[in-house]
């Protein structure tokens, strides 16, 4: 690793003599600008407006343009030579727990290496505090003309700095809020959480860049005169959540079966037959004191007219069958009351029809026995 900066951290008064590598590396693909006509490459020329003639780096140095136009020539010696104690140190100012820095203020990480024998003791040092005390160093530090704040961790065995924004660079999150309020139910945050059990962890190091392997396939097969591949056409209307549950539900199976899993998590057996709308749409239940004949009949109706003339049928009936019932009971051996009892079966009491009918049957039987009977003996 090439160091990018060479300076010592200051732990109090413990100076820590280090080296400053980039921690990270891009493999983005880069692309030249080409005129489309022939292909020839674009280039930026470096051009003075004065002597209208092109000059290399070397002839190029810094400045700084005032209100009015004028531009005020700074050299190096003039930035080195600032009153300001980070010129060449990282100035260690606090220590904090490592969840009080907002991710947001992250910008490039940097590995800080001992620069020499004699700073491998102090850097030790430093990092075992760190880990002992779990916490994280704040400094400040300047780098390419500017100071910046960073904040020092402990990765394996090595102290590393991420250049951290200062707190009025980072946008207030107020302007990206959604402006109309939503109300989240239950049911859909038991779906979301049974999606993301189901989805579950990932191992960091099975992540890659599609993209560029992608464009590197490209770039392949444009070389050796292979037809490109075409991507498939993305679906029309994409990114529009007609049914969140519906959506919640089929990305929480989608997810068991790209994993393989059958079994579904408890958390989704719990909230699978959830159905909010349900309850909404239930229908009223009836008092217990009405007659299972009166709930019957409404049910088979389709008016409300039919529903009062039912009740009124079945009122007036059940009123007949007990003055038949009261009547059957006071005369029971005459034949008075039989004559009732036969009545009673247009009015649909089966009761007391069914005790007449019995009666008639076996006053018709008796006699044809005696008949039977004088027969055998003349």
């Amino acid at each position: 690793m090439r160091s990018i900066w060479n300076g010592a951290i200051s732990f109090g008064l413990v100076s820590i003599p280090i080296k400053l590598v980039n921690a990270t590396e891009s493999h983005s693909i880069s692309f030249r600008q080409i005129h489309l006509e022939d292909g020839g490459r674009i280039r930026y020329r470096k051009f003075c407006e004065l002597e209208e003639k092109e000059v290399t780096s070397a002839e190029i140095g810094k400045g700084y343009e005032a209100a009015d136009g004028a531009i005020i020539p700074i050299t190096e010696e003039d930035l080195a030579s600032l009153p300001i104690p980070t010129a060449r140190t990282i100035e260690i100012v606090a220590f904090v727990p490592g969840d009080r820095i907002d991710p947001l203020q992250m910008d490039t990480a940097y590995y800080l290496s001992a620069n020499g024998v004699p700073a491998a003791k102090p850097y030790t040092l430093l990092r075992e505090a760190l880990k002992r005390n779990k916490k994280v160093a704040i400094a400040k530090f300047a780098l390419r003309g500017r100071e910046r704040l960073g904040m020092l961790r402990v990765v394996d065995d090595v102290i590393a700095m991420h250049g951290l924004l200062w707190p009025d660079e980072v946008r207030a999150p107020e302007e990206a809020a959604p402006e109309t309020e939503v109300t989240v139910r239950e049911a859909e945050l038991d779906l979301a959480d049974a999606l993301m059990d189901t989805l579950g962890e990932v191992d960091m190091e099975s992540l890659h860049d599609d993209y560029r392997s992608a464009v590197e396939e490209m770039i392949e097969a444009k070389a050796s005169g292979e037809g490109v591949v075409q991507a498939p056409a993305a679906p029309e209307g994409g990114g529009k959540v007609i049914d969140l549950m519906a959506a919640l539900k089929s990305s929480v199976k989608a997810a068991k079966e790209a994993r393989g899993d059958a079994a579904a998590p408890e958390r989704e057996a719990k909230v699978s037959p959830v159905t909010p709308l349900k309850s909404r749409t239930a229908p009223k239940e009836v008092g217990g004191k009405k007659s299972t004949s009166t709930k019957a009949k409404p049910a088979a109706s389709g008016s409300g007219t039919a529903r009062k003339t039912t009740a009124k049928k079945s009122a007036a009936s059940s009123r007949t069958t007990a003055a038949e019932k009261a009547s059957t009971s006071r005369a029971s051996t005459s034949k008075a009351s039989t004559a009732k009892a036969g009545t009673s079966k247009a009015s649909g009491s089966k009761a007391s029809t069914s005790k007449a009918t019995a009666k008639k049957a076996t006053a018709k039987k008796a006699p044809a026995k005696k008949t039977a009977s004088r027969r055998r003996a003349s």
